[in-house]
């Protein structure tokens, strides 16, 4: 079974090479299309970057301070970001090609349903990291003898 450190690198890896193929995607698609227009495709690179590449790399070095992968909240924390992340990056992405296509189908509620339940799954996973977090600061707290940072 690989380490949480390695699963974490390798989701930030992941979430980098989406984020840099929204950017070159946003760029290549507004200007086969001519469109000059706003279109959600502008985020999705920002969103992967930020909230896969970031989070993740400063969870990384969370983890190897506070042994967070031993919280069953943590592990959670990690899956339910990573779909929730998905969810989130692909509902941009399904409007932003349509409304550079200049599609009613855009506005559809369903695609806002879409990105918003990954929305509420990063809220979500954000409670769990923060709890899990939080129960290993207040551990290290109590019990400052036993305080060991990891290499």
């Amino acid at each position: 079974m690989r380490s949480p450190e390695t699963t974490l690198v390798r989701l930030a890896a992941a979430w980098t090479a989406v984020g840099l193929a929204g950017g070159l995607g946003y760029r290549e698609l507004t200007r086969a299309e001519g469109f000059t227009g706003t279109t959600q495709l502008a985020v999705v690179h920002t969103h992967a970057l930020v909230l896969g590449t970031v989070v993740l790399l400063g969870v990384l070095a969370l983890q190897r301070i506070f042994d967070l992968a031993s919280d069953r909240r943590y592990r959670w924390f990690v899956w339910v970001w990573n779909a929730s992340l998905a969810f989130t990056v692909a509902g941009l992405t399904v409007k932003g090609i349509l409304q550079v296509q200049g599609s009613t189908a855009a506005d559809s509620p369903a695609i806002a349903g879409f990105s918003g339940l990954g929305h509420m799954g990063l809220t979500a996973a954000f409670v769990l990291f923060f709890l899990a977090l939080g129960a290993k600061v207040k551990a290290r707290e109590t019990a400052p003898a036993l305080h060991n940072v990891q290499a």
